[in-house]
């Protein structure tokens, strides 16, 4: 019978690499699909990370799936880099080897979870705006990171 703990690390064994709030935050601005698995309950209490998409653990593989009817539409193909944040970093391991098992080739997870990232003080926004702004803000970060990429390259 396997453990729980046992689950956990067979899970984080089949991932690439696990990133930090930080790394998850500029991966952002690079375009990567950042996933907030955490419950309603949650995210109302701490708040939304701006440009991260709000998609319920118990619907990810079928939103995660590019090839199923209920994909969400910012999910376009297999090897699209997915980062799956909840509360303290557990649950999205899980998360995240599901999404690999499934041939989600660059989906992973974000060490420390959502407290690490407002621990360490990176952008918070109250529930109720962040489902309202995370298309706007999810534009905006990949236009910034475009300059960003252009101004560093002499462009």
């Amino acid at each position: 019978m396997t453990t729980v703990d046992q689950l956990l690390e067979g899970a984080r064994k089949r991932l690439s690499r696990r990133v930090s709030p930080e790394e998850t935050f500029h991966e952002m601005q690079a375009g990567a699909l950042v996933i907030d698995v955490r419950g309603d309950e949650q995210q109302r209490r701490d708040g939304l990370m701006p440009g991260a998409l709000v998609i319920r653990r118990n619907v990810l593989e079928w939103r995660c799936d590019p090839k199923s009817q209920w994909r969400h539409p910012d999910v376009t193909r297999h090897d699209q880099r997915i980062i799956i944040v909840c509360d303290e970093g557990y649950q999205s391991s899980l998360a995240a080897a599901n999404l690999q098992q499934m041939g989600l080739t660059e989906a992973t997870d974000m060490d420390g979870g959502f407290q690490l990232w407002r621990q360490l003080g990176l952008p918070v926004v109250p529930y109720g705006e962040g489902r309202l702004l995370g298309d706007r803000v999810r534009a905006v970060l990949r236009r910034m990171w475009k300059v960003v990429k252009n101004v560093g390259a002499g462009k």
